[in-house]
């Protein structure tokens, strides 16, 4: 883990913005999920969140992971980052899960309820409606052949 602190004037010379960074590189395995949801709750945990916060964080980190496993690598063998930051003055998280895989031709269409390239291994096309519902805010960049990266951050005890 790295601790960074920015150092920003206001005008009037005094230093804000503190935060801390975190990342991780781990196989693309199913049972890897887990790991990232507890890596990720346990690092937001530094900014004192409430349980349901906890739990929305891991969910959230799941669907991202697994939708890198599945998806992103089909499967197949690969490496999943997963990279956090914490805000302490402003009480927000940030996570971001990238993989190096397929990637997304069309991910708007993704995105979508109940879309899914995966009907046969009975997938609800629910995972990026989840992080979104449980997330203040989700950014997805993709490209066929480039992989994928999916941002999401939320507000901590608003």
């Amino acid at each position: 883990m790295e601790t960074t602190v920015k150092n920003v004037q206001n005008g009037k010379g005094e230093e804000t913005a503190a935060c801390e960074t975190m990342e991780l590189v781990m196989e693309s395995r199913s049972e890897n999920e887990e790991f990232a949801r507890v890596v990720a709750a346990v690092f937001a945990s530094r900014l004192d969140p409430t349980l349901e916060e906890l739990d929305d964080i891991k969910t959230a980190v799941s669907e991202a992971v697994t939708n890198a496993v599945i998806h992103g690598y089909r499967g197949g063998k690969g490496k999943i980052t997963l990279a956090a930051t914490a805000w302490e003055k402003e009480r927000l998280f940030s996570v971001t899960v990238r993989d190096e895989g397929v990637g997304i031709a069309d991910v708007e269409q993704a995105m979508e309820p109940m879309f899914t390239t995966c009907p046969e291994d009975g997938r609800s096309g629910m995972g990026f409606s989840f992080m979104e519902a449980f997330m203040d805010q989700v950014e997805v960049v993709s490209a066929p052949g480039k992989g994928t990266s999916v941002t999401m951050k939320k507000k901590i005890g608003r």
